[in-house]
């Protein structure tokens, strides 16, 4: 199990809003218990292997994986996307990661959700198989994220991907869901496909009101649209038995998106709240599982 820096609002999306001190955060990390972590935004952490190393070694944290929005239905984008994407799997295998996580967006700098024509999904089919290539030469399994504002948030889109691809998934409890893919239906069906877990709740009223376009993203966080584990509308339980049943041993990813707009919290106080009560949860749903007498949050 491992903790992502989103929890603590640390996001790719431009305009998320205060982006915490890492000493900050990693502090809080090993407070609640993680040994492990995705490496956060780009230019959040050091840039260079060594540096990430040094400031994740001496906070007693390993690197798990890395979200990387990319650009893939364009041809004429492809190419410099396809060099990016090198350059971070280079870096991910430099500091022992597991994971290369694509979110496909239309621009990094600017996520919206135009309407791809047949061409254009090609295009982002074969660049995912590109990617592949990409990652296991470096000892790395590409994970794609269905997210919201992505080019792969709604459940059609994603079928396409099951029917086009043989690309692995992250498992992302709150964005299928949000997107409407019922996340213990793949769990269920598609185990195969899955890669990597992460683990996010969601309040269904929020949802609902995003999906139909009152509120942007960045408004549902701030009104709460992913609590913590255990207290939203996903089957969180369920989904774990599911994956574990499948004999998966890949990472658990716990998330639960944060965006500070208010200057940054007093030490003790803002994410770290909700964190905790996450945490607790993971614990609640490993105890019971066969194997795990000896768990631990790691």
């Amino acid at each position: 199990m491992a903790g992502a820096p989103i929890s603590w609002g640390i996001c790719e999306v431009p305009g998320w809003g205060l982006q915490l001190p890492v000493d900050r955060v990693l502090t809080e990390m090993n407070e609640v218990g993680l040994t492990a972590t995705e490496l956060g935004a780009a230019g959040w952490l050091p840039t260079s292997a060594a540096d990430i190393n040094a400031v994740l070694g001496g906070h007693q944290l390993a690197a798990v994986a890395a979200f990387q929005p990319v650009v893939l239905h364009d041809e004429a984008r492809l190419s410099e996307t396809l060099q990016d994407a090198e350059i971070a799997a280079q870096l991910l295998q430099d500091v022992g990661a597991s994971n290369f996580v694509t979110c496909v967006v239309s621009d990094p700098d600017n996520w919206q959700r135009p309407e791809l024509t047949e061409a254009q999904w090609a295009c982002l089919y074969d660049g995912l198989d590109r990617l592949d290539v990409i990652c296991a030469a470096h000892g790395l399994m590409q994970v794609v994220h269905p997210h919201v504002d992505s080019l792969i948030e709604q459940a059609d889109e994603v079928e396409r991907l099951l029917a086009n691809t043989t690309v692995q998934f992250c498992l992302d409890t709150g964005h299928l869901f949000i997107g409407g893919t019922d996340p213990l239906v793949f769990a269920q069906q598609h185990v195969d496909r899955v890669g990597l877990v992460h683990l996010k709740d969601v309040d269904a009223d929020v949802a609902l009101r995003l999906r139909a376009g009152e509120v942007t993203l960045m408004q549902a966080v701030v009104d709460g649209i992913f609590p913590a584990l255990g207290e939203g509308a996903v089957p969180l339980a369920d989904v774990v038995r599911a994956v574990e049943a499948s004999g998966y041993d890949g990472w658990y990813v716990f998330e639960q998106d944060a965006a500070l707009l208010d200057g940054e919290p007093p030490v003790g106080g803002g994410p770290i709240r909700d964190v905790r009560k996450s945490v607790a949860y993971i614990r609640s749903l490993i105890a019971p599982l066969p194997g795990t007498e000896e768990a631990v949050i790691s």
